[in-house]
């Protein structure tokens, strides 16, 4: 694929020929080519190139695509499905898009999640009605063929168990029947799974609240064998971690929200409370050790501040994925409105209702778009967080998103004006008279997801305002921290605050 910003085109060059055979290019963005299993054709992916008159700001916009295929000879590409045209039928942005697959000779494969949940389905290169292949009411992750075309691999968030919605397990299903089978049942997570060959069994990804992720084989006739247990070091704790436990609340306009709580305690005595907020925002919190490396440092951290005394809750707020699409697409989300920090302000709201919660030493923490929720809690609710460290957060969302100039009246938006004042009311600078809270603000300055500009202008107007600000900057790295002993550093310091501040 050859990607020129605004449009994209596929094309196929034979070994040992220096001319690039173009296939079907448009004014469109193609993408995600498969080679067909006699290798003479290929199934793509198409969706609108960039471009066209300024649209709503405030408005979400459909992404359509479609699934096409061509002779790699680069005549011109057939229609195999087109998506629905609607807000659930646009591209999905769970991961790896539509995860398109071509099988076999009649069958090609992919997400979409036009029914609400992204689920596998497939259909005949000849079009027609594509076949649900997972059913129900939960999503797939890292999809995979097996070697022989006939099954689909992927993680799912269902199971025998309620608590599932909460987990991953590996699910399998035939690529041309509704088949599903859950292959790893239990209270563990399992990601990643690749099929062996001869129906020799799989591999995948596994935890589970104690283990961190290893590498384990699981044969075709069900056995079960770590191929990295040796190399957990000797002083691991596994016999302090404490299993997290499935908390639902409600957020204060009435949805549903998952969380994860840790706490050692008997619940006889109140403790200090830390809420912890992921970033993404698309992502999941999970009932044990996690499948990213960023959240499984993360997990690692509220471990380790459970063990310091603190109960942590890590929440699962509306646009993350796990629980459908219109939980991971909210109205007046972001930096339209902020709506999911209803969720943020609930979870403090139901500590400070615990028996076991202190609830005058609430603090909160989060990196990246968490950093966003934590400094936009401590900003309008410092009465509620009294600490908190933000770690390379958004807090004026105007600059982050480079708005359009409000002066080209022949190109902006019909909505611009609406848009930038929702922007500036939605960001933690918009409330920043009523921050009294001290904060930890930490940032990177090669920072290439968040401007490390947006915890310069912070710092600056906390400082005027005479607000107990502390910082630290890590040179050289960026928001995903390069570097392990950057990681270190960061979550001990984040640690000690948070100790020095609620423990006292």
């Amino acid at each position: 694929m050859a990607n020129r910003g605004d449009h994209s085109f596929i094309g196929s060059l034979t070994i040992g020929n220096n001319q690039i055979q173009w296939i079907d290019p448009s004014f469109a963005k193609d993408m995600s080519p498969r080679w067909s299993p006699d290798g003479k054709s290929i199934v793509f992916i198409r969706t609108l190139a960039l471009g066209g008159q300024s649209d709503s700001l405030t408005q979400r916009k459909k992404v359509f695509w479609s699934i096409r295929t061509a002779s790699v000879t680069g005549e011109n590409s057939k229609l195999v499905w087109e998506a629905p045209k609607t807000n659930r039928g646009s591209f999905p942005t769970t991961h790896g898009g539509a995860n398109l697959f071509w099988a076999t000779d009649n069958v090609i494969t992919f997400t979409s999640y036009h029914d609400g949940w992204p689920h596998l389905y497939s259909i005949t290169p000849s079009g027609g009605s594509p076949l649900l292949l997972t059913p129900g009411e939960f999503m797939v992750e890292h999809v995979s063929l097996s070697l022989d075309g006939k099954n689909l691999l992927c993680d799912v968030n269902t199971g025998p168990d309620a608590l599932d919605k909460d987990r991953r397990h590996i699910l399998q299903v035939s690529v041309d029947k509704a088949d599903m089978k859950i292959l790893t049942p239990g209270n563990g997570n399992e990601w990643t799974a690749l099929a062996l060959a001869n129906n020799m069994g799989i591999v995948y990804m596994g935890s589970t609240f104690q283990k961190a992720p290893q590498v384990i084989f699981k044969s075709d006739a069900g056995s079960e064998k770590s191929l990295t247990a040796s190399l957990f070091p000797a002083e691991y704790p596994e016999k302090s971690l404490i299993e997290p436990k499935q908390v639902i609340y409600k957020s204060l306009d009435g949805l549903s929200i998952h969380a994860q709580i840790f706490d050692n305690s008997n619940g006889k005595q109140k403790k200090p409370a830390i809420i912890f907020v992921h970033g993404g925002p698309p992502r999941q919190m999970l009932l044990g050790w996690h499948y990213s490396d960023y959240y499984a440092n993360v997990y690692a951290l509220n471990q380790y501040l459970a063990n310091l005394g603190f109960v942590v809750l890590s929440v699962n707020y509306r646009l993350g994925i796990g629980y459908g699409y219109e939980f991971q697409h909210p109205k007046s989300a972001g930096h339209l409105g902020a709506s999911e920090y209803l969720d943020i302000k609930a979870a403090g709201e139901w500590l400070a209702t615990q028996s076991f919660v202190d609830a005058k030493k609430i603090g909160i923490y989060g990196g990246s778009y968490g950093g966003y929720l934590t400094a936009l809690g401590l900003a309008r609710d410092s009465k509620l967080f009294a600490a908190g460290v933000d770690i390379h957060g958004v807090h004026d969302w105007a600059n982050q998103l480079k708005a359009e100039p409000l002066a080209d009246e022949f190109h902006k938006a019909p909505d611009a004006e609406w848009a930038a004042s929702l922007s500036f009311r939605s960001s933690p600078v918009s409330s920043i008279s009523t921050w009294t809270s001290p904060v930890f603000i930490i940032h990177a300055d090669d920072d290439r997801n968040v401007s490390f500009n947006q915890s310069v202008d912070l710092v600056n107007r906390l400082m005027k305002r005479k607000v107990s600000v502390e910082t630290m900057v890590i040179v050289d790295d960026t928001n995903h921290w390069f570097k392990f002993t950057n990681t270190l550093k960061v979550f001990n310091a984040t640690a000690n605050y948070l100790k020095a501040k609620l423990l006292k």
